[in-house]
């Protein structure tokens, strides 16, 4: 079994998810073809180094290729992210458990590669073409994080779970759970077409430069399953 917490569906009783604003309809569904065309256009493109990543994962370690996990999606939707296994088998039973640093010993050798320059989320391109996630947008979290959520911070689950998001190029994992939360509210209330555009250009160079996915600061409470 792989590091994994199984998500129930949050209570979202006293908080309202507001209605779509007319003037967004036509960005948003540009926004949905965009997140078609590219989930496509990428699996099919990468289509030759799945299987690389999928051979290497097996004579790298013992366990499964995927780690499969349920989600918070879009109006409180429970879905199953899917992410390359960067963690030995049964890492959840190991050492910390929940709780993963930079250097964390479970993470294996090639894990620690692939967490680097983000290959491992690249499996999420077929939840972003099924439309539970999108390209750009809050990064998905678990049931019990969302519990802790209070009406502001709730905002956050009208735009889809992405990829890369406003919070994730301000820093990453080395922000506070507070500091994330306030960057992704900031975005679904800011939302537009352009700072999507701004948001993935930005991530390019972080991506090629190979900034940790793990931090390195000691992990808050309610941040240490992310």
């Amino acid at each position: 079994m792989t590091l994994e917490h199984r998500a129930q569906r949050p209570h979202t009783s006293g908080f309202r998810l507001h209605t779509a604003d007319p003037s967004r309809l036509l960005p948003l569904a540009i926004k949905r073809a965009f997140d078609l065309c590219v989930a496509l256009l990428g699996l099919l493109l990468l289509a030759p180094l799945f299987p690389l990543i999928a051979l290497a994962i097996k004579l790298d370690s013992p366990g499964p290729i995927l780690f499969h996990q349920e989600r918070i999606g879009q109006h409180g939707q429970v879905f199953r992210i899917h992410k390359f296994r960067t963690l030995v088998a049964d890492a959840e039973h190991i050492g910390s458990r929940y709780v993963l640093q930079r250097n964390d010993q479970r993470i294996t050798r090639l894990g620690a590669i692939l967490r680097r320059l983000a290959l491992d989320e690249l499996p999420q391109l077929v939840n972003v073409l099924k439309g539970e996630m999108s390209l750009v947008g809050p990064r998905p979290t678990l049931a019990y994080q969302v519990a802790r959520y209070d009406d502001a911070q709730r905002l956050r689950l009208l735009a889809k779970p992405g990829m890369t998001g406003w919070a994730w190029i301000h820093g990453r994992k080395e922000l506070t759970w507070p500091q994330r939360i306030e960057l992704d509210v900031w975005y679904v209330t800011h939302w537009s077409l352009t700072l999507d555009a701004k948001i993935l250009w930005r991530s390019i160079p972080l991506l090629l430069g190979g900034t940790g996915a793990d931090s390195s600061r000691a992990p808050d409470d309610i941040s240490r399953l992310d």
